[in-house]
C-alpha cells in the first residue's frame, strides 16, 4: 500500500503516532523560536482538535499563544491530509498579522476581506487546487451571497479546522458583539461531525463563555487560564478639565516608555488628540474606523518599528494588534465596558517587564456611552416595519429600503443581518428578501442585555474610584478562575497605583497648559452642505431626487460636542436652561465669522426655529446682525400644521422637512443669508431649508451653528 502524501506532496503523518507532540513542538519553533516550548493547555487544545476532532473553546490572555494552537492544529491536520483551516476574523489588522505569523510558522496562508476583492477569485482557484492551508475569512464575508451559496458549502464540505477567532464576537452578551459573527452557527452546522472548531478570546466572562461554548457545540472543551497580566500598572488619573488633561498627557508623553497606544472614545477626539500633540512636537498620528486600508497597514508597521512615538486610536486599533514590546496604553476617555477595556489594555505588555497603563476619563463619557447605547437593536414595531417592507421575490437593497422604515443605514443594516441570521429574511443578488418564516421580537432578551450593559457602565465608574487593587477589579468582571476569593486577606496584584500608593503627578506645566489651551481653543469647523438627496424620496410622495443643486453653501460651526477643546463649554452651554448666548461664546462665534472665507459676504440673517434652545438661536442671531450690521430676518418658524420630524434616517427627515417652512419677505434681501442654528448634527435641516429660501429668492445661504455632536 501507498504511503498516503498530502496536498503538498510530502508523505502524511500519523496523528495518533507517540511523537505528535516533538512535532508540534517542532512547528512552535518555527513559529516562536527554537527555544519555545508548549503549554500544556495549548497541547491540550492541539491534541483534542487534530486527534480527537472536538470542539473547544480557550479563553486565556492576549499574548498567552492562542494563534500558535490554530496554527500548529492547522499544520499537522494539512500533512495528515486533512484539508485546510477556515479562520473567522473579525479585522483587517488581526489578519495581516495572523499571515504573518501563519508564514513564519511555514502555513500557507490567505485571507478574503474587504481590501483585497480584486484577488478573491484567484483565492478561490488556490483553496480548490489545494495550495493553502490556511484561509482567514472576515465573518461579512459568510453571508455573501456569492460566497455563501458557491465557496462556503465546498469549505464546510472539505476543512480540516474551523477556528473563531475573538469568539466573544458571537455572543450578543458580549463587549463586541458583532451580527456578522451569527452566521457561523450556520457555518457549524453544516460541518461534519468529524471537522473540529476551535474559538478563542482573552475577554469573555462566565455568561459569554457559556454562551459561546453552548453555541459551537454540545459537548465543548472549555480551557480557561487566568488573565492576570504580571507587566501591567495600571493606574487612573483625573481631571476636570480636558484642556488640562491634554496639557498633562503633552507634557508627559515623552516619560512613557517605548511606543505605545493612545485611545479615544470618538473619531474626532483622535484627530483633535493627534494633532494637538504633534503641534507640540510628538511624532503621533490618528488611527480610526475612517482611515483608509492602505493608510492603516502604514501606520501599523510605522508603530510595529518605533517610527512613532503613539498611535492616537479609536477601537479600530484593537483586537489582533500584536506588538509584544508596546510599552503603554492611555485611554482619553474611559470605554464602557471594564471588559472592552482589559481587551484594549492587553495590547501593552507582552514581551516586555513593565508597561504603562493610564485612564484619564472625562465628564464627557457617560455622555458618548448613552449615544452608543441608544442606537443599539431597535424597538419591536421598527423592526416589524422593515420585516413589513420586503417582498418574498424582489429583492430590495438596502439603500432602496431605507426611505421605507425608520431607521438610519447602520441600524438598518445591523437589522437585516440579525433577520437573516434568524432565517427571517434572506441577503440575494441585489438585496434582501422576506422568507415568510416567523420571527418573534425577543423583548425580555434585549431588555435584559440593555440592563447587562448599564451594569457595565456602573463597573466602569466604579474602577475609577475603587481603593482595591485595580487588577484583581478588572479579574473580577472576567470571571477570572485563576483570581483567589474576595476576602480582607486577599493580596493585590502589587502594582497598579492602588497597591503601591503611587499616585500620578498630576501637575500641569503653565507654558504647556497655555499653549494647549490656546490650539484647542481655536474656534470654527466647516461644515461640509449636503450633495445628495437621499434615495427613494419619491416613495415618500416627494419629487427630490440626485444631486442637490439648490440648496448650502459651505458652512462653519463654532465647535463639536466631543471636541477636546470647546467641546466642554459646549455641553455644559446645551445642557443648561435656554438662557442669552453669552459673552464668551459669542466673541468666539465672531472670531468664527471674521475668519470665514467665503466668497460673497451675508447681508442678512436669519435664526432657524429652535424647540429646544428658542432664546439661545434668537439671541446668537440677532447680536451677530448688529455686529455685522446686517438685516435681522428674525426666525425662519415651522407650519403650525407641519408633522413631527422623525430624525430616524435622511429619507424620512427630509421629508418631515420639506414644503414645512413660513417663508419671509425676501424680496430686499440682496445678498447672501446667514441661517443660524444652535445644534447641527445630519444637516439636513440647514440643507431643506436652505432650498425654501433659495426657491423663494435668496442669492446664497450660509449655515452658521454653534455645535455638532461629532
Amino acid at each position: 500500500m501507498e504511503p498516503m502524501t498530502t496536498a503538498a506532496g510530502s508523505q502524511a503523518i500519523d496523528l495518533t503516532a507517540p511523537d505528535l507532540r516533538e512535532r508540534a513542538e517542532e512547528l512552535l519553533g518555527d513559529l516562536a523560536g527554537p527555544r519555545a516550548r508548549l503549554r500544556e493547555d495549548q497541547w491540550t487544545a492541539i491534541e483534542a482538535l487534530v486527534v480527537r476532532r472536538r470542539r473547544a473553546l480557550v479563553v486565556q490572555r492576549t499574548g498567552w499563544g492562542k494563534s500558535a494552537v490554530y496554527f500548529i492544529a492547522a499544520k499537522l491536520l494539512r500533512r495528515a491530509g486533512r484539508g485546510p483551516t477556515v479562520i473567522v476574523s473579525p479585522l483587517l489588522a488581526l489578519m495581516r498579522n495572523q499571515v504573518a505569523a501563519a508564514q513564519r510558522a511555514g502555513v500557507v496562508a490567505a485571507t478574503i476581506n474587504s481590501g483585497n476583492a480584486t484577488e478573491w477569485d484567484e483565492i478561490h482557484d488556490r483553496v480548490a487546487a489545494g495550495a493553502v492551508d490556511v484561509l482567514l475569512v472576515s465573518p461579512e464575508r459568510l453571508n455573501n451571497p456569492d460566497f455563501r451559496d458557491q465557496v462556503l458549502p465546498k469549505l464546510a464540505a472539505d476543512a480540516g479546522l474551523i477556528v473563531i477567532d475573538e469568539a466573544h464576537c458571537v455572543s450578543d452578551w458580549g463587549h463586541d458583539f458583532r451580527p456578522d459573527y451569527r452566521r457561523i452557527r450556520t457555518l457549524i452546522a453544516d460541518l461534519g461531525s468529524d471537522v473540529p472548531v476551535l474559538a478563542t478570546t482573552a475577554t469573555a466572562n462566565d455568561r459569554v463563555v457559556t454562551d459561546v461554548a453552548t453555541q459551537i457545540g454540545t459537548d465543548t472543551l472549555v480551557l480557561r487560564g487566568t488573565l492576570d497580566r504580571e507587566s501591567l500598572h495600571l493606574s487612573v488619573v483625573r481631571f476636570d478639565d480636558a484642556v488640562e488633561r491634554t496639557a498633562w498627557l503633552n507634557g508627559h508623553l515623552r516619560t512613557l516608555p517605548g511606543s505605545g497606544i493612545i485611545y479615544t472614545l470618538t473619531v474626532a477626539a483622535a484627530h483633535d488628540l493627534a494633532d494637538v500633540l504633534n503641534s507640540h512636537g510628538h511624532n503621533v498620528a490618528a488611527y480610526t474606523g475612517q482611515t483608509d486600508t492602505a493608510e492603516r497597514e502604514a501606520l501599523e508597521t510605522a508603530l510595529l518599528n518605533n517610527e512613532v512615538k503613539a498611535l492616537v486610536a479609536t477601537s479600530a486599533l484593537g483586537m489582533g494588534f500584536d506588538k509584544p514590546d508596546l510599552g503603554f496604553v492611555v485611554h482619553i476617555g474611559a470605554p464602557s465596558s471594564p471588559i472592552a477595556y482589559y481587551q484594549q489594555v492587553g495590547r501593552a505588555g507582552r514581551g516586555t517587564d513593565r508597561a504603562e497603563v493610564l485612564l484619564l476619563p472625562g465628564p464627557e463619557d457617560a455622555r458618548i456611552w448613552s449615544y452608543f447605547a441608544s442606537v443599539a437593536f431597535p424597538r419591536e414595531h421598527i423592526v416589524s416595519a422593515v420585516l413589513a417592507a420586503l417582498d418574498f421575490d424582489r429583492a430590495l437593497s438596502t439603500a432602496a429600503l431605507e426611505p421605507l422604515v425608520e431607521l438610519n443605514r447602520s441600524r438598518l443594516e445591523m437589522v437585516l443581518k440579525v433577520l437573516d441570521v434568524d432565517g427571517a429574511v434572506r441577503r440575494v443578488r441585489g438585496g434582501w428578501i422576506a422568507t415568510g418564516q416567523e420571527w418573534t421580537y425577543d423583548t425580555e432578551r434585549y431588555e435584559r442585555l440593555a440592563a447587562a450593559r448599564e451594569v457595565e457602565q456602573q463597573a466602569m465608574v466604579d474602577y475609577q474610584s475603587t481603593t482595591g487593587c485595580r487588577m484583581q477589579f478588572l479579574r473580577r468582571q472576567l470571571d477570572d478562575p485563576g483570581l483567589p476569593a474576595l476576602d480582607g486577606n486577599s493580596p493585590g496584584c502589587g502594582r497598579c497605583d492602588n497597591c503601591t500608593g503611587i499616585r500620578t503627578d498630576v501637575a500641569v506645566d503653565g507654558q504647556v497648559l497655555a499653549a494647549t489651551r490656546a490650539r484647542l481653543d481655536r474656534p470654527g469647523l466647516d461644515l461640509a452642505p449636503r450633495k445628495q438627496w437621499p434615495t427613494g424620496m419619491a416613495k415618500l410622495g416627494i419629487s427630490l431626487s440626485g444631486k442637490i443643486t439648490s440648496g448650502a453653501e459651505t458652512g462653519r460651526v463654532l465647535g463639536r460636542l466631543t471636541d477636546l477643546g470647546w467641546g466642554q463649554r459646549l455641553r455644559a452651554l446645551l445642557d443648561a436652561p435656554d438662557d442669552p448666548v453669552p459673552d464668551a461664546v459669542f466673541d468666539a462665534c465672531v472670531a468664527v465669522l471674521r475668519d470665514w472665507n467665503w466668497t460673497t459676504r451675508p447681508t442678512s440673517v436669519l435664526a432657524l426655529e429652535s424647540a429646544r434652545y428658542p432664546v439661545l438661536t434668537a439671541t446668537l442671531a440677532a447680536r451677530l446682525a448688529e455686529v455685522g450690521r446686517l438685516r435681522d430676518l428674525g426666525t425662519l418658524q415651522i407650519r403650525p400644521d407641519s408633522p413631527p420630524v422623525s430624525a430616524a434616517n435622511s429619507a424620512h427627515r427630509v421629508a418631515g422637512l420639506h414644503d414645512s417652512w413660513l417663508i419671509p419677505d425676501l424680496s430686499s434681501v440682496d445678498g447672501p443669508i446667514l441661517l443660524v442654528d444652535a445644534v447641527t448634527d445630519t444637516g439636513w435641516t440647514m440643507t431643506v431649508a436652505a432650498r425654501a429660501l433659495r426657491a423663494a429668492g435668496a442669492p446664497a445661504v450660509l449655515p452658521f451653528a454653534l455645535a455638532t455632536p461629532t
